[in-house]
């Protein structure tokens, strides 16, 4: 996304023990979107300790009914997990930050709301097949700009937001602070 829009950047791994953080933050009782802010955190931090640059870190967390949801491991979880949200409504709680020098200098979290249709078991075993492991890299198990838009019946929230970075906000933020072209 962030190419598309025409930034220059480098993408590199915090290295960050996400599994590890999360049991932490379970154990302290933090809700889905405080999770997916301090991942967030965490990710531009980590990197950007010693560095001048600006660092972006972000996260989505998947919540239904408080409860968060890491990405499916393979594509029978993948199944039971929409098979658990199939007419129901959940959250993709998403962060963001920016970080320089180990501080944090910015961060943006939304929290978009999806509510899935009471699709047939036929229609799920076909969008399965058709969608194939590509939807693995999903905490929701699908891709709303392709066929897992036939999953919805209702939306309310930002489109970038959904596929995992606010990017409005964050350019907003960039052409502000003159980072990106205004």
């Amino acid at each position: 996304m962030l190419a598309d829009a025409g930034l220059e950047f480098t993408a590199r791994d915090s290295m960050l023990d996400e599994e590890n953080a999360k049991i932490a933050m379970r154990e302290q009782q933090l809700n889905p979107a405080q999770q997916a802010h301090e991942l967030a955190l965490l990710k531009a931090k980590k990197i950007s300790n010693g560095n001048d640059d600006f660092v972006i870190g972000c996260d989505q967390i998947l919540a239904l009914n408080g409860q968060a949801f890491d990405k499916a491991h393979d594509m029978e979880c993948a199944k039971e997990r929409l098979k658990a949200l199939r007419g129901k409504a959940h959250v993709l709680e998403t962060a963001i930050a920016i970080a320089r020098e180990g501080k944090l200098i910015w961060r943006y979290d939304a929290s978009p709301r999806l509510v899935m249709r009471d699709f047939s078991d036929e229609f799920l075993d076909n969008y399965l097949n058709i969608s194939g492991e590509r939807i693995l890299s999903s905490v929701g198990c699908y891709q709303l700009e392709g066929m897992g838009s036939q999953l919805f019946e209702k939306i309310d929230g930002d489109y970038f937001s959904i596929l995992g970075l606010p990017l409005l906000e964050l350019l907003a933020y960039l052409r502000l602070h003159k980072i990106a072209e205004t």
